[in-house]
């Protein structure tokens, strides 16, 4: 699933290479997921101008003149691709942007999951990279969930999903399994910078691998989370466990507070 960084990555080179040209015509192939009928969104968006694309936690916003707003949260497989002459119809399309000057992306989804949505309500809940300590520790120390748990869980904070939620765990030594409200303050502030931290040298890595191109989600730099890795960066072994039915990778380093 594309979390934070690779989100804030796609929207830049999306800002790069389509802002500012006008939808010449937006091809819906799967309607079932649009909170709107195919005419009403072809209507709404077609002929507009692409001001904008940003990142609102784990979904995409596209920014059209006449204050028109499509959000797109690509869920488990959804991706998005590039098309060109080789590449005009791709298989698995939700839909289809063709801007003038015949340049253009796809929103793609094998299990037909990924959700467009016209003019999104506003989320109150704050971004991971927006939000401030106060409103961290605070949050922290309402919850008896595990930590784990909650970094992930978007009523809360959006952005963070399962593999940055270890990745941000272990840079802070802090166990998944670990309590919230039981997490010391120091504690607390530590994995509030690890989180700041863990997400903007993801941001980073995967900006430097994708250039202008749409790779698709990058692992690659992961240091605990994943089913390859054995061992972490300082040699202790990786576990991994269910956690809120999504498996969680940790080593017997990081500390439990329970």
């Amino acid at each position: 699933m594309a979390e934070l960084p690779d989100l804030t990555v796609f929207a830049g080179i999306l800002n790069r290479r389509f802002k500012g040209k006008t939808l010449k015509e937006l091809d819906v192939v799967v309607a079932n997921k649009i909170n709107a009928s195919e005419k009403e969104l072809k209507k709404a968006l077609e002929g507009k101008k692409l001001l904008s694309v940003s990142r609102e936690g784990k979904t995409l916003q596209m920014h059209f003149s006449d204050d028109q707003v499509l959000g797109l949260h690509l869920m488990l497989r959804g991706e998005l691709v590039l098309l060109d002459q080789e590449n005009t119809n791709p298989k698995y399309q939700i839909l289809g942007f063709h801007f003038t000057g015949g340049e253009g992306f796809a929103l793609v989804d094998l299990q037909k999951q990924a959700t467009p949505t016209l003019n999104p309500a506003i989320s109150k809940v704050p971004d991971a990279l927006v939000m401030d300590l106060d409103y961290f520790s605070s949050l922290l120390a309402k919850k008896r969930t595990t930590i784990k748990t909650l970094l992930m869980d978007q009523h809360w904070i959006r952005g963070i999903g399962n593999s940055y939620g270890d990745e941000i765990l272990w840079d802070a030594s802090i166990s998944p399994f670990s309590i919230a409200n039981a997490i010391p303050e120091a504690a607390v502030k530590t994995l509030y910078k690890s989180l700041t931290v863990v997400l903007k040298k993801a941001i980073k890595a995967i900006e430097k691998e994708n250039g202008d191109e749409l790779k698709g989600e990058l692992r690659d730099f992961m240091q605990v989370h994943g089913a390859g890795l054995k061992k972490s960066p300082t040699g202790a072994a990786i576990k991994s466990e269910t956690i809120g039915g999504r498996k969680s990778y940790y080593t017997e380093e990081q500390h439990l507070y329970i």
